[in-house]
């Protein structure tokens, strides 16, 4: 007898991470994702951490086909601040029927250990389809699949500014130092995903403008159709 598969939602960037762990999901007997779950500053209206426009997330959910759910924060953000609106947004997606939020997440135990805490308090659970894999290895999985993402934010004291708005190709990833992680995971970089094998079609992007926030470094990507 077929078991019937868990509802659940994926924590989505728009970035490779959450794009790959997609894939997993997507591929699993076990698990129906049923929407995807972002942060969205308030003031920006974009993506919080990658920087990346609204009306690109909102297309990225277009051509995977999922209902997208935004958290929207200040750009000042507490703790206290996004754990109460993550909160409420997660209540009224608890009716939907979904037993837990998945999330790209690779080897960051406290990370882990923050949102079981956290969704435990909603009872849900916390799902981590790429936990301890080779992040070298995920990274070129990413880009032998036919994955393509560009560099939309990063981290200065880790990364060259040169780096930003570049697309993630077997290049990008030989030209990395020792001791930058091939996914970013330590935050060095974060990225755009403008194909994967399950969107309808390729997000055109062109860059704008980089301009800086403290250490970092933020290349506007551009919807190249619009």
């Amino acid at each position: 007898m077929k078991t019937k598969k868990q509802k659940i939602i994926l924590s989505w960037s728009g970035g490779k991470d959450s794009a790959l762990a997609l894939n997993r999901l997507f591929n699993s007997d076990e698990y129906d994702v049923i929407g995807l779950l972002t942060t969205v500053t308030e003031e920006y209206n974009r993506i919080s951490m990658h920087g990346v426009r609204n009306e690109l997330l909102d297309r990225q959910a277009e051509l995977i086909g999922l209902p997208i759910y935004k958290v929207m924060i200040p750009k000042v953000c507490t703790n206290l601040d996004y754990e109460t609106r993550m909160r409420a947004l997660l209540e009224t997606l608890i009716p939907l029927g979904i037993t837990a939020i998945a999330f790209g997440d690779i080897f960051l135990e406290d990370l882990k250990k923050y949102r079981e805490e956290k969704l435990s308090e909603v009872n849900l659970k916390a799902l981590f389809p790429l936990w301890l894999e080779d992040t070298k290895q995920l990274a070129n999985e990413f880009v032998d699949k036919g994955f393509k993402a560009i560099i939309s934010c990063l981290d200065t004291t880790k990364l060259s500014e040169s780096f930003a708005g570049r697309f993630i190709t077997k290049k990008f990833l030989n030209e990395l130092s020792d001791d930058v992680d091939p996914c970013g995971e330590n935050g060095e970089f974060h990225s755009f995903v403008t194909m994967a094998p399950y969107f309808k079609e390729e997000i055109k992007v062109t860059t704008g403008e980089s301009r800086r926030v403290d250490q970092f470094c933020f290349r506007d990507i551009v919807n190249a159709a619009c």
